[in-house]
């Protein structure tokens, strides 16, 4: 078997996601036969270091031992049973672990399939707890531009990236769109904190004028990942979460993909020291294994389904495959990993490492910026340097960097304009070195 072979039996059959399939007649697709570490490895034995995370879901490094011993173990016992009057012991034990390592209001976990499922459930349970209690005009989000929350639609009507969104805006429901804290746009001069404090202003109007009809506010704290990497500082969160008590407006926090240690700490909301209303968690929950999610609530938002059966107040909401427990075996290996390697505390090093590889990039004169939140780095590829202008999205400026990286066994897989870093947090020194300098000589490809 080699990849050739593989390869036609691809375009036969298969429908990629996220992909235009016409750039496949002449983009080859890349089998992948096997993983290790941070590698990845295609049937001619070629080797490409996974600088995204696989889609930021591999925290801990392919084929991790750990992990892939915990659902061996797993599969032995029970591979699924229903969790509707049903349990097992994965699900409740992750629920436990996870509410004791969020947010201390966080005291219900409702697991669902991926992201976008959190995201949806999040956004039913919002609205239904209003309803229950009294709130039945509350019927509206707030979200922030250039937002992303995943591809169902209800997640899709609360993002705001238009190349996702706009096919399909004549199918979802409207939304109260606020401008996005986003640091790439600040003034010179003016720090992050500045800037995001500046940008709340905006929240806070929106919240005034429209609290008596909305549910809930949902961001992604600290990045907007989907978003080109945008940045902000923790400040806005706290605001946020004051406004939202002071408005009686629930607050999400989306931390499918900024969630698990990619900002620096476990959870983006502890760097302001907020508990959310809702949290949602998916992507590496499971240490990039299986697909799993869960929405955190609260226990008083949890009491108001709490009732006699004939009052129709349950949140009749459901998926099959809900608290799998191998899933839950892989996740409850991930965050025991957390715990006995202190991994947050050596991220930190890492972290450090992956900013100072590309640090020479911010004198760049095609580089608008380069940013870093913890174990996020992103390079954004500009046209000019002095006002940002960026280039044309249709000349796939990006493009250009991700075949670079695959002829130089990198993967890379830039937002438009935006070459980042999102890898593993196994990799080493000499990886990031290797990761830093393929990406370097991509843009400079790239932006010939």
């Amino acid at each position: 078997m080699n990849n050739s072979s593989l390869l036609k039996r691809d375009l036969a059959v298969l429908w990629h996601p996220c992909t235009q399939m016409k750039d496949h007649e002449t983009l080859p697709l890349v089998p992948i036969h096997s993983g290790k570490g941070v590698w990845l490895k295609d049937y001619e034995d070629k080797k490409y270091l996974d600088a995204v995370s696989s889609w930021w879901v591999n925290l801990f490094g392919h084929s991790n031992p750990k992990i892939s011993n915990a659902i061996k173990n797993q599969v032995d016992t029970l591979e699924h049973v229903l969790l509707a009057g049903f349990s097992h012991e994965p699900a409740i034990s992750l629920a436990e672990k996870l509410i004791d390592i969020s947010p201390p209001s966080l005291q219900r976990c409702f697991y669902a399939d991926n992201g976008s499922s959190a995201v949806e459930a999040a956004l039913k349970m919002s609205y239904h707890y209003w309803l229950n209690t009294g709130k039945e005009k509350k019927t509206k989000f707030i979200t922030l531009s250039n937002s992303y929350h995943g591809e169902t639609l209800g997640a899709l009507a609360v993002g705001d990236v238009a190349l996702y969104k706009k096919t399909y805006k004549p199918l979802l429901m409207e939304c109260i769109v606020v401008p996005s804290p986003d640091c790439y746009e600040r003034d010179e001069g003016q720090s992050w904190e500045e800037h995001s404090e500046k940008m709340f202003q905006q929240m806070e109007k929106a919240l005034a004028k429209h609290a008596d009809e909305t549910c809930a506010v949902i961001i992604e704290p600290l990045i907007q990942c989907a978003g080109n990497m945008r940045m902000y500082d923790p400040i806005y969160i706290k605001l946020l979460r004051e406004a939202c008590d002071k408005y009686n407006v629930h607050l999400i926090a989306d931390e499918i993909a900024v969630g698990f240690g990619r900002t620096g700490t476990m959870f983006a909301c502890e760097q302001a020291d907020v508990s959310p209303d809702y949290m949602c968690l998916s992507k590496g929950i499971t240490g990039g294994y299986l697909p799993l999610s869960v929405v955190l609530t609260t226990d008083q938002i949890y009491q108001a389904f709490y009732d006699d059966y004939e009052n129709l107040t349950a949140f009749l909401h459901s998926h099959s495959y809900t608290g799998n427990p191998i899933a839950c075996a892989a996740a409850l290996a991930t965050l025991d990993i957390f715990e006995k390697e202190n991994i947050i505390e050596k991220n930190k090093f890492l972290a450090e490492k992956l900013g100072s590889s590309v640090a020479d990039l911010q004198d760049h004169p095609n580089i608008g910026e380069v940013r870093q939140t913890g174990m996020v780095v992103a390079m954004e590829m500009c046209k000019n340097k002095k006002t940002k202008e960026p280039f044309p999205w249709q000349e796939r400026r990006g493009l250009k960097v991700y075949l670079h990286g695959l002829e130089n066994g990198v993967l890379l897989r830039p937002l438009g304009n935006v070459v980042y870093f999102m890898p593993p947090y196994v990799i080493t020194n000499d990886e990031i070195d290797l990761m830093a300098s393929v990406a370097k000589s991509g843009i400079e490809i790239a932006v010939r």
